[in-house]
């Protein structure tokens, strides 16, 4: 617990909260809009317990403790912080319309936050402009946590990129919603049908992943990954970075274009565009993956993974582009 100088005691067991970078709403949590150059202590988050994970979305932050108390600070022009009001928040504040609701994990997308509570079910709030919070008919923005109904099942991790949001449930299964990405597909392959996953307003199955068991799903601005309960990765999504980690095969008879800072396609020498071959489903990244033994926080990315992974995450770049991180039980 942090004492009553704010200065958090090591041995009480709670974590100290550091923060540092852009910070124009507020979003550091540090009770101003100055831009901090050093990593700063957070003084301000003083919640009895464990804090949990933190996460960020287009200029505001989210904190989980081990109590399942959710904290957030920043933009809130939209109502992603979920508190009622769409005024700017600049030190972390409980969600009050959340007490008695025990948060397990957060995520923050560009203006909307998804929430994903102990007992499995999947809240959200902020902008629905592109049907991010999964209600379809819903309004334009929603300033308190609202459920996702159309999510039956009992959902174990959440996900949330620019503009779209996923969660993998309990059966392994892994859902979809927020048009995002629609809206490049369209730019590319005008009069061609988008799989349904890229351009529904309500969680919609990815494909591609029907004969795995997704324990774990991530999001950058607009790529998406899975984990399966044996350790394999699959991707899809914007690939003109390299972001999926797998090579994107010609189609015979066609040659590969590729937009400025768009998505990797595949356009015939003759007739109209086929469908984005990166983004009909999901495919899995596969090959041999060094062990990642060293201390760097960022391992080369590699073309290809066999070992069991059992991490992964996306690095959100909302100006250009991604990364993704996947990690391997260290030996003994």
């Amino acid at each position: 617990m942090a004492s009553e100088s704010g200065v958090w005691e090591a041995d009480s067991g709670a974590a100290a909260l550091f923060a540092w970078g852009a910070n124009s709403y507020g979003q550091l949590g540090l009770g101003h809009k100055e831009d901090v150059l050093l990593p700063q202590r957070l003084s301000s988050l003083r919640e009895p317990g464990r804090i949990k994970s933190v996460t960020g979305g287009g200029g505001h932050s989210a904190a989980v403790t081990d109590g399942g108390s959710l904290f957030v600070c920043g933009l809130n022009k939209d109502g992603q912080l979920g508190l009622g009001h769409t005024d700017d928040v600049l030190c972390f504040t409980i969600s009050k319309p959340l007490l008695g609701c025990p948060i397990r994990q957060v995520a923050c997308g560009w203006d909307f936050t998804i929430m994903l509570t102990e007992i499995g079910q999947v809240l959200s709030c902020g902008s629905n402009a592109f049907g991010q919070l999964g209600v379809p008919h819903g309004p334009r923005r929603c300033l308190v946590p609202q459920a996702i109904e159309l999510l039956r099942e009992k959902v174990v991790c959440v996900a949330a990129g620019l503009r779209h949001a996923l969660a993998a449930t309990v059966s392994g299964s892994v859902f979809q919603w927020g048009t995002g990405l629609a809206s490049s597909g369209r730019r590319l392959c005008p009069g061609q049908t988008l799989p349904l996953f890229l351009t529904a307003k309500e969680p919609s199955r990815v494909p591609g992943l029907e004969n795995s068991t997704a324990v774990c799903v991530v999001a950058g601005s607009d790529h998406s990954a899975s984990l399966t309960e044996t350790g394999k990765v699959f991707t899809w999504g914007r690939a003109d970075y390299g972001q999926l980690g797998r090579r994107l095969e010609s189609p015979e008879g066609q040659e590969p274009r590729k937009q400025a800072s768009q998505l990797t396609f595949w356009r015939p020498q003759s007739s109209v565009p086929l469908p984005l071959h990166c983004l009909t489903g999901a495919a899995k990244v596969s090959g041999d993956f060094p062990r990642l033994t060293d201390s760097r926080c960022r391992p080369p990315l590699h073309p290809s993974l066999q070992v069991k992974l059992i991490l992964l995450t996306c690095a959100l770049s909302w100006m250009k582009t991604s990364q993704v991180w996947a990690a391997e039980p260290l030996m003994a």
